[in-house]
């Protein structure tokens, strides 16, 4: 069996207690966490006009006086933007999420399938068989590092707009290496 030492042991357990019987490692990585906090830049970008107007909306429901600040009351009318810059704070710590998220995601390809464990509040596990793996396709960045896209899995929005959710392998730096990998196991479906 195959470990990395860059995984947690909780993660490593979970991908090991996911293992069937006669299943062997054949590669196994965290995506690289440096590449996640980018998704989440326009949030943080985003958070501060906003949770700044939040505030200010505040303190001027209160009655506060510029430049002074003097004159505001006790209302609850001011309460109501409270809920505003909470979301501005979570937008604002998005990056962090993200990059916390990333460490608790491990991508396992063994030598019957490949997995894909999200961590989070609670740990997501999807199985890719060989005969999933037919229509992979990379994504790579000029660093060399990229995507390894299974499948895309299409949704709906609230507004009926169709959506499109990409599932694989996300950031990480050796894609084309993985892909070979990943194609080599796609191939033992035609075999069966």
């Amino acid at each position: 069996m195959r470990t990395n030492t860059n995984i947690r042991r909780q993660l490593q357990e979970i991908v090991d207690g996911e293992l069937e019987s006669g299943e062997s490692i054949e590669w196994i990585e965290i995506p690289t966490p440096r590449f996640f906090a980018p998704v989440s830049t326009g949030y943080f970008l985003f958070s501060i006009p906003w949770t700044s107007f939040s505030l200010f909306w505040i303190y001027a429901a209160s009655g506060f006086k510029m430049p002074t600040f003097s004159g505001g009351g006790i209302a609850l009318f001011p309460l109501f933007g409270v809920p505003f810059v909470v979301v501005g704070i979570a937008m604002f710590l998005s990056p962090l999420w993200s990059y916390l998220k990333s460490l608790r995601t491990v991508y396992v390809i063994t030598n019957r399938r490949a997995i894909t464990f999200n961590g989070g509040r609670s740990m997501t596990i999807r199985s890719y068989p060989p005969e999933k793996l037919q229509d992979i396709f990379r994504r790579q960045k000029r660093d060399g590092s990229g995507d390894i896209i299974f499948t895309p899995k299409p949704w709906l929005e609230s507004g009926k707009n169709k959506q499109t959710e990409e599932l694989g392998f996300l950031r990480i730096a050796n894609p084309k290496q993985v892909e070979q990998m990943l194609e080599a196991l796609g191939k033992k479906s035609y075999k069966r």
